[in-house]
């Protein structure tokens, strides 16, 4: 998605989670998970969109611009759609790039100005979704649900075209003997003719059965889009992972180990890649987080994460990734702490005894939080300042030792649907210039009681159907 962060730090998130339910809606169009990237600085995707375009994991990518007049005074925005154009004549496509009109600009209005301006014209030849009425419409309005599925339809028809895609996108043979296996057969039913193989696989065992002793020197050694498995063992070192990659714990989790004392144990800088079934921990030797994420879209999945240092996990410049189904837990700072523009979404995880927050937002970060059970951390539950946003949705808050929720600094959170019950302090401290939405909470419980807002506060605060 093509934007400049200002847009979206001016409507207190609003592009955020737009891509957000844009992405939901093509997955259900599809029944295929559809990640749409984001960075949170004026559009220079840098090695985020580099890493997915350069290593060609996909055959096609589509280019979301949204088109405000920031866009057209925007040097990274202009390079990243003539990128773009650039990808689309190689492919001999013209349907990739999809313009969505958010705020009126003169370049697209004014047709001297439009003629004058190279990107204005090439977007006015597109057919775009005109989203200017519905900039001030609630999301899960009827209006915006079915301009979103009009939209998610369109990404659909122009993404989906499986015989194109599998003629562009030939096998990879392993290039080394010994080094690695590959499975061309098929591993299920073809659809729309396209035969599903499986990526060329590493194995790392520390007793010598594999393919490497080390997880390092399987990163090292393995090509973009490659597997690397691996058994149980202690493995001391840090992995740092920038190349789209799955490494996956192959053993009883608890007896598969990275351990790191002098850097993250897990440092990912890829535009893609998945992580699972790992223990991960920092021991504290040097300031460092048991797992740090500075780019992309990496799925870390039914990991054990903990640090003796700094945070847990760390979420930052732009990046976007899936939490899901880990234990976060133990950290002598924050459990997940997302900052200077770090998205990301966390589902269905434990974060538990951690020595401030479990999660903590600041500085434009901006994840959404589904289902994760946020208990006993020695602070906050959730802390969200300095500016920090961040959707909540259907979380459990409770016996936290401050309060459920503490909100300050021009913090402003979206909070629908949790229960935030048995906290130290109340279920939601707000002072410092912070607000938020609240709406169908359970607040009860607690302490000190439902709320703690500040009387200069109270005008940033929407609150409607919570349980107090």
């Amino acid at each position: 998605m093509s934007y400049v962060r200002f847009n979206d730090q001016h409507d207190a998130g609003r592009l955020s989670q737009f891509r957000e339910r844009l992405a939901a809606e093509v997955r259900a169009q599809t029944g295929e998970e559809f990640p749409i990237f984001q960075d949170r600085n004026d559009i220079a995707w840098g090695q985020n969109w580099q890493a997915r375009i350069d290593e060609a994991l996909d055959a096609v990518s589509l280019l979301l611009v949204i088109v405000t007049p920031s866009l057209f005074r925007s040097a990274p925005c202009r390079a990243e759609v003539a990128r773009f154009l650039e990808r689309e004549e190689k492919l001999g496509r013209q349907d990739l790039i999809l313009p969505v009109y958010y705020i009126t600009a003169r370049e697209m209005d004014d047709p001297q100005l439009c003629e004058g301006d190279d990107m204005a014209r090439m977007l006015a030849t597109r057919q775009h979704a005109d989203w200017r009425e519905l900039r001030f419409e609630p999301l899960t309005s009827p209006a915006v649900g079915k301009a979103t599925e009009q939209l998610a339809l369109r990404m659909a028809d122009t993404f989906w075209r499986p015989q194109a895609i599998a003629a562009a996108r030939p096998a990879r043979r392993a290039e080394t003997a010994g080094a690695a296996t590959e499975s061309t057969e098929p591993t299920g039913d073809t659809a729309g003719g396209t035969t599903r193989t499986e990526p060329p696989t590493h194995v790392v065992d520390p007793y010598h059965r594999g393919d490497f002793v080390t997880v390092g020197a399987a990163i090292a050694k393995a090509q973009p889009g490659d597997r690397i498995l691996v058994r149980p063992g202690l493995y001391e070192e840090s992995l740092v992972v920038d190349k789209p990659l799955e490494i996956l714990g192959d053993g009883p989790l608890e007896d598969i180990e990275i351990r790191a004392d002098q850097a993250s144990a897990l440092m990912f800088q890829a535009g893609i890649g998945r992580v699972t079934n790992l223990t991960l921990r920092q021991t504290g030797s040097v300031q460092a987080f048991a797992v740090k994420i500075v780019q992309g879209r990496l799925e870390l999945e039914g990991c054990d994460i903990s640090s003796q240092s700094l945070a847990a996990v760390a979420i930052r410049d732009g990046a976007d990734p899936r939490l899901r189904r880990n234990r976060i837990h133990g950290s002598r700072q924050a459990g997940v702490f997302v900052f200077d523009g770090g998205l990301g979404t966390l589902e269905d995880n434990k974060i538990t005894g951690n020595a401030l927050a479990a999660v903590e937002i600041k500085a434009a970060g901006n994840p959404t939080l589904r289902r994760n059970q946020i208990h006993h951390n020695r602070q906050s539950g959730v802390f969200v300042h300095d500016g920090g946003l961040g959707t909540l949705e259907d979380n459990e808050i409770t016996g936290n030792g401050h309060a459920g929720m503490r909100i300050t600094a021009d913090g402003i959170p979206t909070v629908r649907n949790n229960r935030i019950n048995g906290n130290g302090y109340q279920a939601v401290w707000i002072d410092g210039g912070g607000g938020g939405v609240f709406e169908g909470n359970d607040l009860t419980g607690n302490k000190r009681g439902a709320w703690d807002i500040d009387e200069d506060c109270e005008p940033n605060v929407t609150r409607s159907r919570n349980q107090e």
